[in-house]
């Protein structure tokens, strides 16, 4: 039986899952902890991913009761944006600023007055907020020149993972895509946006970007021998976290994922680029070869989790308080920004709760925690359907959130569609295992993806539905004034 390794390397932590790779069927799984980070500085350091990568990965083996020795094929999923600034020789010069950290939002923000929204969507596919890896770079160049007069190169985290494998700086088009100087449909670096804001030019060393069933290369000697891998481990090109969860869940033309864990995700693959002027919708790659538009926002699970503390009940005891509020008595709105927003774009943004009045329950403040997430998760579909994009197929909740009923109900409810859980726990890992069995394979990415593809084990109906008036009230406190809904 061979045996394949995937691994997420998320914001919190490194998960690693060993798979039959004929079967799929997974074997062993391990993690270990990721530094914590609390925005608006959200840095850490890459040898600290390499540290519980390699924790995670002998738990797993471990779990699996296989040697490291048997793993044929490994691929790296891992967070987006961050950027991991190198010097002569691989060296890290400073702690990696990452896709949560706040402290790029001036640069973005000159960047799109200096060049205007529309230029972004046509160069790249996105508008850069603070998130994206061009603002950071900017950020360096400015705060830091003495550490950019250094830089040699730049890459991003699973890229920078991969790397330390195989020993070829390479990405896919789903990380590329996101940084803010990569065309897709053209298949370049944007130099002249690199010059503008960066201040480097073609001799600064960036990923080359490989196929989504290419073959990265093969685990070096030295780290096969540290790791305890046998010869020819081969290295799949990797992708980000959302964009490998996607392949995990075997995701196909109109289906729409909620992705429910520290950041909201919501996404839909596409055959064509999507070019958003407004802003709101990112037009990037997916791990198939194709596009995956999608929105982000910072908070998601986390505000819930706080809400759920600050009552003094447990996640079932929550679910059971939200849900049972009919929508006519939902007379709280939430607006979710506790960590500042990314979509819309207000990094300096507060949370705010709205509608206080001495006759508020509890379940209506639990109600109104979900709802003021899923509302702007919602928002983001809307956008995403104004770009042209085909919404019409499976409604998918996924991620940790996934487990929540009142997640589930809210969405459900304010979509007035089924949502679906698939049977695809940790869908980044199970995607990275699947991307590693594909080039073990030497198949395509598509024939394994449907090879792959998960059963349905939990279905939400919509209920009692939520009110236009409830959707108008989060639109003004939340910031959506301006965005057109026709």
């Amino acid at each position: 039986m061979p045996v394949v390794a995937g691994v997420d390397s998320s914001t919190q932590s490194c998960k690693v899952e060993i798979r039959d790779a004929d079967s799929g069927s997974v074997i062993g799984s391990g993690s270990a902890p990721h530094p914590r980070t609390t925005p608006p500085v959200s840095e850490q350091n890459p040898a600290d991913w390499w540290s519980a990568f390699s924790v995670a990965l002998a738990k797993a083996c471990d779990d699996a009761r296989v040697s490291p020795s048997e793993i044929r094929a490994i691929s790296v999923a891992a967070q987006c944006h961050g950027l991991v600034l190198l010097g002569r020789g691989g060296a890290v010069l400073r702690p990696v600023k990452l896709w949560n950290d706040l402290t790029s939002a001036p640069q973005a923000e000159a960047m799109v007055a200096q060049m205007g929204k529309e230029f972004w969507a046509q160069a790249v596919g996105s508008v850069p907020t603070a998130a994206f890896t061009i603002t950071k770079l900017a950020w360096v160049a400015q705060n830091e020149p003495e550490i950019m007069g250094q830089a040699v190169g730049a890459c991003l985290p699973h890229d920078w993972l991969t790397w330390k494998l195989c020993g070829n700086l390479v990405t896919d088009r789903s990380e590329a895509s996101g940084t803010g100087y990569y065309n897709a449909p053209a298949r370049a670096y944007r130099w002249d946006i690199l010059s503008r804001f960066a201040g480097v030019n073609e001799s600064f060393e960036l990923p080359e970007v490989l196929g989504p069933d290419s073959v990265a290369g093969l685990v070096v000697p030295e780290i096969a021998a540290e790791l305890g891998f046998g010869k020819d481990v081969l290295v799949g090109p990797g992708a980000g976290d959302q964009h490998a969860a996607a392949l995990g869940m075997g995701i196909g033309a109109g289906d729409v994922v909620f992705s429910l864990g520290t950041s909201g995700v919501v996404m839909t693959p596409s055959q064509a680029s999507i070019h958003d002027p407004s802003g709101v919708v990112n037009g990037v790659c997916d791990a198939t070869g194709r596009y995956l538009p999608l929105i982000c926002t910072l908070n998601c699970t986390k505000v819930v989790d706080w809400f759920r503390d600050l009552l003094g009940v447990d996640y079932e005891q929550f679910d059971r308080l939200a849900v049972s509020v009919p929508s006519q008595e939902r007379i709280l709105t939430l607006a979710a920004y506790f960590d500042g927003e990314r979509t819309p774009s207000l990094p300096n943004s507060v949370g705010i709760l709205a509608g206080l009045t001495p006759e508020s329950t509890r379940a209506q403040i639990a109600r109104a925690a979900v709802d003021g997430v899923v509302m702007g998760l919602v928002e983001g579909l809307d956008a995403i359907q104004r770009c042209g994009a085909a919404v019409d197929g499976l409604i998918v909740a996924a991620g940790g959130g996934a487990a929540s009923w009142a997640f589930r109900q809210s969405i459900a409810d304010l979509v007035n569609r089924e949502v679906h859980v698939l049977e695809a726990p940790g869908a980044t890992v199970r995607g990275a295992c699947l991307q590693a069995a594909t080039i073990l394979a030497g198949v395509s990415i598509d024939e394994m993806r449907t090879a792959w593809r998960p059963p349905v084990v939990v279905t939400t109906p919509p209920g009692d539905l939520t009110s236009p008036q409830a959707r108008a009230a989060y639109r003004e406190l939340a910031g959506y004034r301006g965005m057109d809904r026709s």
